[in-house]
């Protein structure tokens, strides 16, 4: 599917959207029929256990978009820009376009960054925008756009994207009533994260979705398994049979 079509779902059917870091559960989704797949930098999180995304790379998303990119054949990836890859349009279209040559089949760019956008869109590199909390920049995490200033500079910029003619936009902790007025607003599907039902769509971090960290539980998140225990139990029925000599048994040994 090419990523400019995900326009003809709005207001028709729900767009679903996850993270994925690596070739085998890019290849899980990939068999699962989402609709795109999104290298996040939100790896700099999950999978270098750093405090928030500051510290990821372009050379750790290319790294990461490139596994990405051996794992899913049919599903649209989606590379995040990472913070200071996109200072000046001359060094965002550079790196995009790594990112399109690892695999990618467009990037996202946080903030409306107007001459960036353009310049892409220009060159042909579909581009998803993002509003709302923006993690690259933000002090602290938390909801964005309960004051009426900074809820109408968020409604702009969200416009400001839909006129540039990103294919889509992540709408990310804010408000519903404010999520709602910026899909009814806009031509551009929406695809929420904390931002409540009436987004066109919605996207969660695979690892968060999947309960790895049992720790992390911000309000919007709902974890749909348990893999934590799941792991955990299977690690300690491994430890059980090596103890007591179960494993490895005939069935398990070349003879």
């Amino acid at each position: 599917m090419k990523l400019n079509a995900l326009r003809m779902k709005k207001g028709k059917a729900k767009i679903i959207m996850l993270t994925a870091y690596d070739c085998q559960m890019a290849k899980i989704l990939d068999e699962t029929g989402i609709d795109l797949i999104l290298v996040g930098d939100s790896l700099g999180m999950v999978i270098q256990g750093f405090k928030n995304t500051k510290s990821v790379t372009v050379a750790d998303m290319l790294y990461h978009t490139r596994a990405v990119a051996r794992g899913a054949t049919n599903t649209p990836i989606v590379g995040d820009m990472p913070i200071k890859s996109d200072r000046t349009a001359r060094d965002a279209l550079r790196n995009a376009q790594r990112f399109i040559k690892a695999g990618a089949q467009g990037v996202k760019i946080e903030g409306t960054r107007s001459k960036v956008v353009r310049t892409l869109l220009n060159a042909g590199i579909p581009v998803m925008g993002h509003v709302g909390l923006l993690p690259q920049t933000a002090e602290n995490y938390r909801v964005k756009g309960k004051r009426p200033p900074e809820a109408e500079k968020i409604f702009h910029d969200a416009l400001e994207l839909d006129e540039l003619g990103v294919f889509s936009m992540v709408l990310e902790c804010i408000p519903e009533a404010l999520a709602k007025r910026i899909t009814e607003a806009v031509r551009t599907p929406t695809i929420g994260i904390g931002a409540g039902r009436y987004c066109d769509g919605q996207v969660l971090v695979i690892n968060d979705m999947l309960g790895f960290d049992e720790s992390f539980a911000p309000k919007y998140l709902k974890r749909f398994a348990s893999l934590n225990k799941i792991i955990k139990d299977a690690i300690a029925k491994f430890q059980e049979e090596v103890s007591s000599v179960v494993y490895p048994d005939s069935d398990h040994t070349y003879h």
